[in-house]
């Protein structure tokens, strides 16, 4: 083992090994491994990073499930009031795996100021809101105060503040229709809080405030909201959870998750997963290809060496051997090339947001990394493995080269 390995080392390292027709295409190999693990790892961190983002983006504004009366408004507007009073609220016992459950009421409403007007829903969230899923996106000021007495305090977009020429700070009028749709109700709000997703359908619509004015708007109880929101422990869990809330609530109530309601961008987000399979079998097909032919250079180029072991006594088995340490070598050097470019490309990805997205097409500011240890992992061993596998068809050309023809050829 150790000679095998000796050998093996001096093949990489002797100059003849180097020599003008076998230096560039080992170059080219080591090349397209490294290129081919940097556009993996990449494209897996993104590719996940991506998905990552948008789900909590989605379910920050509507929780995992949400929880509604039977009726056929399809509109994120409540209509039938819910009571408050449930078996699983304030806390969803019955079934394991469920994180918060939180009470909110909305309201379709048209802000208009002095230069122009826009069309809203007003969120009403009550005093067991989770806003630690919003305090990522808030750009300006503060939280609204939803636990004290009722206030004009409300959270608003970016997006809407551009386009109604608003600031932080500024109140402005919103007007809600009536019930009976005579008349509508008049609302003065201050903004107190900006906050910017990037989610461009939910920044150009909600404002967020106390569900009282709800309440008092649609002339409901204290003890009547619109519907609940449910957030799991696992995102991935969130199909099986969503059966179990569904047969633990009441017969008059439905349950939705978010990956029904906004169906077509978690589809979408499914096309990452076939787009990252796409690319991890190009570049391994690459990296494959190109560790092949240098391979295949090497062992023409020591055609008189592996004459010569032979006919010293080696069995192919260790020749082949010796070849494969060499092409483990190669691989590996390629391998620590593509890791560090690649996750330094992450990392600065990561800390400075180096690429920019369009939010209309992809929902996001900036292209988000996850950075997976374990992925990266199991990208190189599969690479290695996958290159090395592949590499035992040409080393059986060591088997068909004759010591006695060999060596007397000059």
């Amino acid at each position: 083992m150790n000679l095998e390995y000796f050998i093996a080392t001096r093949l990489v390292a002797s100059k003849d090994h180097k020599s003008n027709v076998s230096a560039p295409i080992i170059k080219i190999a080591i090349s397209a491994v490294a290129l081919g693990i940097i556009m993996m790892i990449v494209s897996v961190a993104t590719g996940i990073g991506l998905q990552k983002k948008i789900r909590e983006k989605v379910s920050a504004f509507n929780g995992h499930i949400i929880i509604s009366n039977y009726n056929d408004n399809q509109s994120d507007v409540s209509i039938e009031p819910l009571s408050i009073n449930q078996k699983f609220y304030p806390k969803f016992t019955e079934v394991t795996g469920i994180k918060h459950v939180q009470a909110v009421a909305s309201k379709a409403g048209i802000i208009r100021t002095e230069k122009a007007f826009e069309g809203i829903i007003f969120k009403g969230v009550g005093k067991d809101y989770a806003w630690e899923n919003l305090k990522e996106y808030l750009t300006e000021g503060r939280l609204p105060n939803n636990k004290a007495q009722l206030n004009n305090e409300i959270l608003i977009s970016k997006y809407l503040c551009n386009r109604l020429s608003l600031k932080l700070g500024d109140e402005f009028v919103t007007y809600f229709m009536k019930e009976e749709s005579q008349g509508y109700n008049l609302r003065n709000f201050k903004i107190v809080g900006i906050y910017d997703s990037g989610f461009q359908e939910f920044d150009s619509a909600y404002i967020i405030g106390d569900i009282r004015h709800v309440q008092k708007i649609n002339k409901w109880s204290k003890n009547q909201i619109g519907s609940f929101e449910v957030f799991v422990d696992d995102f991935d869990e969130i199909e099986s959870k969503g059966r179990e809330v569904y047969s633990e609530t009441s017969s008059t109530l439905d349950s939705q998750t978010i990956v029904e309601k906004f169906y077509y961008i978690f589809e979408w987000l499914k096309l990452f997963d076939f787009n990252i399979i796409i690319i991890i079998m190009i570049m391994v097909t690459v990296s494959t290809v190109n560790m092949v032919v240098a391979l295949l250079v090497i062992i023409l180029e020591r055609t008189k060496t592996i004459g010569i072991l032979k006919a010293l006594g080696a069995n192919n088995f260790s020749i082949r051997k010796v070849f494969l340490y060499n092409a483990f070598y190669l691989i590996s050097k390629g391998l620590l090339i593509g890791n560090l470019i690649g996750i330094t490309l992450l990392f600065l990805q990561k800390h400075f947001g180096l690429i920019k997205l369009n939010p209309e097409n992809y929902y996001v500011n900036v292209a988000p990394v996850d950075i997976s240890l374990t992925n990266i992992l199991l990208i190189n061993i599969s690479t290695l493995f996958i290159c090395l596998l592949v590499l035992i068809v040409p080393s059986y050309l060591v088997t068909k080269i004759s010591p006695s023809k060999t060596i007397r050829f000059e």
